[in-house]
């Protein structure tokens, strides 16, 4: 029998929000709206806006407040905007009428200055999950998702985050990563039954701090 898919990056990421050991890792989000995304950038400065079912980094933008307005990244191209109507306007010509959720920017890590972020890849074999791999996804120069398919860089783990975090305790960090996709695992399989794998996405901020951005069933 093949293995349970679950597309919604909300039902995934509500069903990690329900335990309370997970949610100081999870980015505040929201179902994207204009009163939540003026919020979020008062709040934030800097969100993230995808859509609810997307794979690969396909139609992610990026949107930062600065004195002079609103600076707008998709895919290779950078626009501003000078006041939030017109913003609502340039997101409506960009988002191809899918329904999108907002989340927190966070300020990760970088090499070279190019963002990367995390993928732990758990399966389910004869009963027990096992972690197949633990791998950095450094982003293509001149983009911010680092997925693979867009060019992204694959690194280990390991050197990905010393290269990164010179200063951070390795090890620890990636038992870090261990614990939470263990509790995520068990939380996913709680909500989701006949799940088979599961992709954990992570980012390192500039801090050193683990944060949760989703989680896939269906990882490549």
């Amino acid at each position: 029998m093949a293995a349970r898919q679950l597309a919604s990056k909300w039902l995934k990421t509500e069903a990690l929000r329900s335990d309370p050991r997970l949610i100081p890792y999870i980015p505040e989000t929201k179902s994207l709206s204009p009163e939540a995304l003026n919020s979020m950038l008062l709040k934030h400065g800097k969100v993230v806006i995808k859509p609810v079912v997307g794979t690969g980094g396909n139609g992610v933008i990026l949107i930062q407040s600065n004195e002079k307005g609103y600076s707008v990244r998709h895919q290779r191209v950078s626009r501003h905007v000078s006041a939030f109507p017109q913003l609502l306007r340039l997101l409506s010509r960009l988002r191809f009428r899918r329904a999108y959720l907002i989340q927190q920017g966070i300020e990760l890590a970088t090499i070279q200055g190019r963002p990367l972020d995390y993928r732990v890849k758990v399966v389910k074999d004869r009963g027990a999950w096992a972690c197949r791999a633990m791998v950095g996804r450094l982003a293509r120069r001149g983009l911010f998702v680092t997925n693979l398919c867009k060019g992204g860089t694959m690194l280990p783990g390991r050197r990905a985050i010393a290269l990164s975090l010179p200063q951070a305790n390795v090890p620890q960090i990636r038992k870090d990563l261990r614990a939470l996709t263990r509790i995520g695992t068990e939380v996913m399989e709680k909500h989701f039954p006949g799940i088979g794998e599961l992709g954990f996405d992570y980012g390192i901020d500039t801090e050193g701090r683990i944060w949760i951005f989703e989680v896939n069933t269906r990882p490549h």
